[in-house]
């Protein structure tokens, strides 16, 4: 699919259809789930389709507000569930950010880079549904999904009974379907919970929402460089955190979708759809699940500019529409999506959720 100069369209559907964003790499809008719409390729596919506006501003103002005047210490709570909120010391120093052979160059992998980063904490785990009830029920926190009333669902996860009055998906990404009710107690629809998920990173979580929880827990998103350093692991030049085979040892590191996508994942991970944040075996840094399962916010503004200096602890653009993640999910297929490696990206406004979409923390060391 070439670049898009324009917009496309703008949602003009009913009120549970979301608004899409477009941006001049790939272009979405709304359209009747009975209209025929073109499938995306493989530098289009639907990854940050589920944003909620064309124009990257939250259409409310709780956001910002509700973060303010929350604790800072999550280590005083108890949980009836082994707690995964620890984090490693990653000592930072000079590595290669990017790459000079992208696999998608419309999301701005090039060129590689020299970074150098002071010493940060990373979680060693994405933020799971358990550590974020604990945040929720201290705080009475209520996350963007539930103040919009929906957030963006995989159709194949979705019951029969809730499709019946869904009449909306994204043009060009017909598998993402806007669910009322969906939110992070309910991850595919208000008929499902997290009973038997609550070691699952949490999803259904905006930019804002993430950045919420990391403040009140003494933390902050990690900056896309550090998060690039640590989903890294210290090898250089390499696709995956462990290496360059997908399958080493004919052993699946991560959770991603086998099979045909959308309509049929084989499960030969183990996972259809998210798995315990605990799973698969950590990179040389103790960080487990950098790459799929969810896809995890980052600090950062979104651009596809970079220069080939070398820079110092860099933070991104200071101002932009959206907001850039990492690492891919269970939804990422090498065919339509092949972002579930070190040097991709992709990107979402700041108040945009799906099922796929989690976080970690990161934290400056003092």
């Amino acid at each position: 699919m070439g670049n898009f100069a324009l917009l496309l369209a703008l949602c003009m559907l009913s009120s549970l259809c979301l608004s899409i964003h477009c941006d001049s790499d790939a272009a979405s809008s709304c359209a009747n789930t009975e209209s025929n719409s073109e499938q995306t390729s493989s530098s289009s596919c639907g990854c940050s389709a589920t944003s909620r506006n064309a124009n990257g501003q939250s259409k409310h103002h709780y956001s910002e507000s509700a973060q303010e005047g929350l604790p800072n210490d999550d280590n005083v709570l108890e949980s009836p569930y082994p707690r995964t909120n620890q984090m490693v010391r990653l000592e930072g120093g000079r590595f290669i950010m990017g790459t000079d052979e992208p696999e998608i160059p419309v999301d701005g992998e090039a060129p590689s880079r020299p970074v150098d980063l002071d010493p940060f904490f990373m979680d060693v785990y994405e933020v799971s549904n358990a550590e974020f009830e604990l945040f929720v029920n201290d705080t009475g926190y209520t996350t963007e999904a539930e103040m919009f009333g929906d957030s963006f669902v995989l159709e194949m996860m979705i019951s029969e009974e809730i499709k019946k009055d869904i009449n909306s998906a994204v043009s060009g990404a017909p598998w993402w379907l806007p669910v009322k009710g969906a939110d992070w107690r309910h991850p595919f629809g208000p008929d499902t919970n997290i009973t038997e998920l609550m070691d699952h990173p949490v999803v259904h979580t905006s930019w804002n929402d993430a950045m919420a929880y990391c403040k009140w827990a003494g933390r902050t998103l990690p900056t896309e460089a550090q998060w690039e350093y640590a989903s890294r692991g210290g090898l250089k030049n390499r696709l995956f955190p462990w290496g360059n085979k997908l399958l080493p040892k004919d052993e699946h590191r991560m959770n991603i979708w086998q099979g045909t996508f959308p309509v049929n994942n084989t499960g030969d991970d183990g996972y259809v759809a998210s798995c315990p944040v605990t799973s698969y075996s950590p990179n040389k840094f103790g960080l487990y699940n950098m790459i799929g399962n969810a896809w995890e916010w980052t600090g950062d503004w979104w651009t596809v500019r970079h220069e080939k200096d070398l820079k110092k602890n860099p933070t991104g653009p200071v101002s932009g529409k959206d907001k850039v993640k990492k690492g891919g999910s269970y939804m990422c297929h090498k065919s339509y999506c092949y972002r579930y490696r070190n040097a991709a990206r992709s990107q979402n406004t700041p108040d945009s959720s799906a099922s796929n979409l989690g976080f970690r923390c990161g934290k400056d060391a003092k």
